[in-house]
């Protein structure tokens, strides 16, 4: 009986895998988010590559962009004011800059907690003292510190260009955008809660350069990318300088091997 019983179990089983292998199974309908999104778009910097230099007039249009348009939401928690000296700034523009923004402080007499105009050598203004008091004053969206986004994203200089010139296209029919959100492809779910940030125009540039969108969304990629490897140009010049002296090394190294075994006859 028992034999007969684990016969039949193991027909029964044998019947449904062949069942679930020969039956076909329903397609799988794509996804449409991943349909809409798009991948970031092609730029050329002027930093890239071996050669590469951070063009100074580019990244001051960035800290300008940055410091008009981004500062009010998005912080540089890991800057310097100081580190503006490394972009062209003089120490006396530097010392202006920190002294538009009030930190707290702790006033020495009675400990008490104060505010005070910056200091170059504090850290940039956060525009929020927390995370909650950031996402009560947005909509339940958490702004991300911009002092290593190019280097937290994938692609990060075309990623972050791409999403600040993504906006403006509307979405393909039958596809809604909640409340409070807007319709971006290069984001990574299509529906993002920042707005569009930069519109032709919206600042003035010292230098004379036209502010369009394209234009300020490049500018403001150069600075975030030096805020986040501001020691770049100095790691490639050693970089270069080392190769260039382990392959005089290596040629004395052979010149010195061939003369040491020039008499010995093999």
């Amino acid at each position: 009986m028992v034999r007969l019983v684990g016969m039949a179990l193991g027909l029964v089983f044998c019947f449904v895998l062949a069942w679930a292998f020969l039956v076909p199974r329903e397609a799988t309908q794509p996804d449409p988010v991943k349909l809409l999104h798009r991948e970031p778009k092609e730029v050329s910097w002027p930093h890239t590559g071996p050669f590469g230099k951070f063009d100074r007039a580019q990244l001051q249009r960035g800290f300008q962009v940055y410091k008009e348009v981004c500062s009010s939401c998005h912080g540089l928690y890991h800057v310097h004011y100081r580190d503006l000296e490394k972009i062209g700034f003089t120490p006396a523009q530097v010392k202006a800059i920190a002294a538009e923004y009030e930190v707290p402080a702790i006033d020495p007499n009675t400990g008490e907690t104060i505010t005070r105009p910056a200091l170059p050598t504090d850290k940039f203004y956060r525009p929020f003292p927390n995370e909650q008091a950031a996402r009560a004053a947005n909509n339940n969206a958490y702004p991300p510190d911009l002092s290593l986004i190019i280097k937290a994203r994938k692609n990060g200089e075309s990623y972050v260009y791409s999403l600040l010139t993504g906006y403006g296209e509307e979405p393909p029919p039958g596809f809604e955008v909640p409340d409070g959100l807007n319709y971006n492809p290069y984001f990574h779910s299509v529906n993002i809660a920042m707005a569009q940030p930069l519109v032709d125009g919206q600042v003035e540039y010292a230098d004379g350069t036209p502010a369009t969108v394209d234009q300020m969304a490049k500018d403001v990629v150069a600075f975030l990318r030096w805020a986040a490897e501001p020691e770049l140009e100095v790691r490639r010049r050693v970089g270069l300088a080392s190769l260039l002296f382990l392959s005089i090394l290596a040629v004395l190294s052979y010149l010195t091997y061939r003369r040491v075994w020039a008499d010995v006859k093999p």
